[in-house]
């Protein structure tokens, strides 16, 4: 399989490289829950003291990830719902953690690989791990086929990882080492950018004594660092009983710090980006960091929509959170205009770009478009243009499927290879006719599984 498809961005509101360390909050208000995880069993109430790195609540259905305090403090009563509030708060110096915590409770025995991983749990770094074909939180007890590390993180706006990596090289190839030791025979694939870059020429330099790592060399074009996407073209197949662990920079960095250190993860690089972002730059900060103290002075005045994530696969942040979830990379922040443009039919498309190259833009040398949440337009019925099936990498019809599901033509869209979907959003983002493409194709794989589970059951 070759890369196909994928777009290139040129959007206003890039990060900077410079990494801002944010300052000390005086509250965390940590959501219990994220993308993946919802963090059910919550072990601390209101009144309770905890320590840097305690283990306040586990997601049960997912490996019994945990919930990690990124800070000592009292646990607050009078916070939001579904939050844990975290007050007099206080940094203690770090400690790393004694093996004999963890050895009673290994769910099985074998040498330091189970000890490992169970640690990697444990410290809260194998929340950065994501089974490659489905995005979800493999089991870390069972033996991958294949493990990818990703340098490159291609969608607007989450942290890069030219700028994850910076000054910490050593770090990171000791923690590609460290992955290493998990593994018996299994590759492991090192996506670099392909273009002649300092750092990637430095990766490169530092691995070329690790004949387990191979490297992959991937054009800097979204969604080229799609972890579906590179298992396909690595001819990697999905298999339950053989995943394919995927990581990006901060992965490595974190097994590094969990197996190096034995300390907790619980500090995140993330970006903030947009365009209604005056400063856009990186940040180094904590899960549960309040959200208005992050963009206090960073966002330009007015209604912004705040996302949870890149602006093609992030989530809108609702009012009901207050603090930065635990797998949060990146803020995107674009102005939320409420009002329609006057006679916008008219307008030539001097400023905006379009996929079709029918707005007067296409004239223009390359600049950089300002999102925003505008639909810029009326949203109508598909024309089948094909624009979505040019930019798709997963080589279907995103047109095809979608007059399918409106006919709820499930079965034929199954047929149609709706699965093979990665969600990178690059089909609702150039559709001229508004669709939502994306977000139909998900939920008709949902429905897929919800009607595949009764027949796995009785097989």
């Amino acid at each position: 399989m070759r890369l196909r498809g994928g777009y290139n961005f040129h959007l206003a509101g890039r990060p900077h490289s410079f990494v801002a360390a944010m300052p000390e909050p005086t509250k965390l208000y940590l959501p219990l829950w994220s993308r993946r995880f919802r963090f059910g069993e919550v072990f601390v109430r209101a009144g309770d003291r905890v320590r840097q790195g305690q283990i306040l609540a586990r997601d049960k259905s997912n490996h019994g990830v945990p919930l990690l305090s990124p800070r000592a403090g009292v646990v607050q009563g009078d916070g939001p719902p579904n939050h844990i509030t975290l007050g007099e708060l206080a940094r203690e110096e770090e400690a790393s953690l004694d093996p004999r915590e963890i050895l009673d409770r290994l769910p099985q025995k074998g040498g330091s690989a189970p000890l490992n991983r169970h640690k990697l749990l444990m410290l809260g770094a194998w929340q950065f791990v994501a089974e490659a074909h489905t995005g979800l939180l493999p089991d870390p007890f069972k033996s991958p086929q294949a493990v990818i590390v990703s340098t490159l993180h291609l969608e607007p706006f989450v942290a890069r990882g030219d700028v994850q990596l910076g000054q910490r090289l050593a770090c990171f190839t000791r923690g590609l080492e460290q992955i290493q030791t998990l593994l018996e025979y299994q590759p492991i694939y090192l996506v670099l950018p392909e273009t002649q870059s300092a750092l990637g020429k430095t990766v490169r330099e530092k691995t070329r004594g690790y004949a387990w790592a191979r490297p992959v060399y991937v054009p800097l074009r979204y969604p080229y660092d799609h972890f579906a996407v590179l298992a396909r073209h690595l001819g990697l197949k999905a298999a339950a009983a053989s995943p394919v662990w995927a990581m990006r920079t901060e992965g490595v960095l974190a097994f590094d710090r969990a197996l190096t250190l034995s300390r907790p993860c619980t500090v995140r690089l993330i970006s903030l980006g947009g365009s209604a972002v005056e400063k856009p730059s990186h940040l180094r900060a904590m899960a549960g960091y309040p959200l208005r103290e992050l963009a206090a002075g960073r966002c330009a005045r007015g209604p912004v929509r705040l996302i949870d994530g890149g602006a093609l696969t992030g989530r809108a942040v609702t009012k009901d959170e207050w603090g930065l979830s635990a797998e949060c990379d990146g803020l995107t922040v674009l102005p939320g205009v409420g009002h329609r443009r006057v006679l916008s039919f008219m307008r030539p498309g001097w400023g905006e770009r379009s996929h079709s190259r029918c707005f007067l833009s296409s004239l223009r040398p390359a600049f950089r478009e300002r999102l925003t949440t505008e639909v810029r337009g009326e949203r109508r019925a598909c024309v089948s243009c094909g624009y979505c099936e040019e930019v798709c990498p997963a080589g279907i019809m995103p047109h095809l499927i979608h007059k399918l599901l409106y006919q709820n033509e499930l079965e034929e869209a199954e047929r149609s290879r709706v699965d093979l979907c990665v969600g990178c959003g690059l089909c609702s983002y150039v559709c001229p006719s508004k669709i939502e493409l994306s977000e139909q194709f998900q939920q008709a794989q949902q429905e897929l599984r919800e009607l595949a589970e009764p027949q796995g059951a009785q097989a």
